[in-house]
């Protein structure tokens, strides 16, 4: 009896060792802790700092146009008088919600194509011939031409605010899962030859339950450095497109909005386009920090070294 209640312990208390033993690798990456502490410090600057700094970000003050930082505006203003620290946390919200909810969508179907196509031998070929196809494709040009289509429809149907937000992280989404199909499918083609893959198909256990249980646990690696990519691919994506004057309307500010709005006077006001540049970088730079981290510390692999 004792035994037994000793061995339902230990059982118990296996998974909270192995993800203590996740953290500690985690922590023993110094790249992926400056990279956490960065993107933690924009999160709370995006989400925090406006109930903190709660001056509107489309407030118009033309007398204050154009000027320097100061107290009042501690970034100084825009062309029409408009804060620009506040503009700045605000397209923050809108650029990280854009990478969030496009890498999901992305990931998600990244991982669907992916599984089937290394687990079922009959939907190889059709599934890697489809994405093949979506690599081939010029990504940008047909993004354009997919915002050029559907920008005023979902707009009249949803607003003009959420209809571009969900035009932007559907074409996001779209276009991105190809690296996370083929990266899953790789390892579903290695774990479908392992031991305990085999022993399951041999009870009788179900296609779907084997995957559910056994497959989608053991490429939680590959899927998390992908999900960390792909929400700094979305980032830049959306910034790339609002810069070229197609993402979020004018008074919706997003970094690449604030970017686009900032051109034309980059030699002027050189700070408005380094304070949006510079959030981006940071943003992705530390995203990407944060993927390797983890990489290392769920490869089982590298583990422990």
């Amino acid at each position: 009896m004792t035994e037994a209640v000793h061995s339902s312990n230990m059982a118990e208390a296996a998974p909270s060792s192995q993800w203590r033993d996740v953290w500690r690798q985690f922590r023993s990456h110094k790249g992926a802790m400056a990279g956490l502490l960065v993107f933690v410090l924009i999160v709370l600057a995006v989400l925090v700092g406006p109930h903190v700094w709660t001056v509107d970000p489309a407030t118009f003050d033309i007398r204050a146009r154009n000027s320097g930082p100061s107290l009042a505006h501690p970034f100084g203003t825009d062309q029409l008088g408009r804060d620009l620290m506040a503009r700045l946390m605000a397209g923050g919200e809108v650029s990280l919600a854009v990478g969030m909810t496009a890498m999901l969508i992305a990931l998600a179907l990244g991982t669907l194509i992916g599984v089937c196509a290394g687990f079922f031998r009959r939907l190889d070929g059709p599934l890697m011939r489809l994405t093949d196809l979506f690599l081939a494709l010029p990504l940008l040009p047909l993004l354009l031409v997919m915002v050029m289509l559907f920008r005023e429809p979902l707009s009249r149907s949803f607003g003009s605010e959420n209809g571009i937000f969900m035009l932007m992280v559907t074409a996001i989404g779209l276009t991105s899962w190809m690296h996370t199909a083929r990266v899953v499918r790789g390892d579903v083609l290695a774990l479908k030859e392992r031991e305990f893959i085999l022993a399951a198909r041999s009870i009788g256990t179900t296609p779907v339950k084997m995957i559910l249980r056994h497959v989608l646990p053991n490429v939680l690696s590959p899927l998390m450095v992908s999900a960390t990519l792909g929400i700094a691919t979305a980032i830049i994506t959306e910034s790339s497109l609002s810069f070229l004057g197609l993402g979020f309307p004018p008074d919706f500010p997003t970094w690449g909005r604030l970017l686009y709005d900032a051109v034309d006077q980059i030699q002027l006001y050189p700070l408005r386009v380094i304070l949006p540049g510079a959030a981006i970088s940071l943003t992705v730079l530390s995203v990407n920090y944060i993927g390797d981290g983890l990489r290392d510390a769920l490869d089982p692999r590298i583990r422990g070294r």
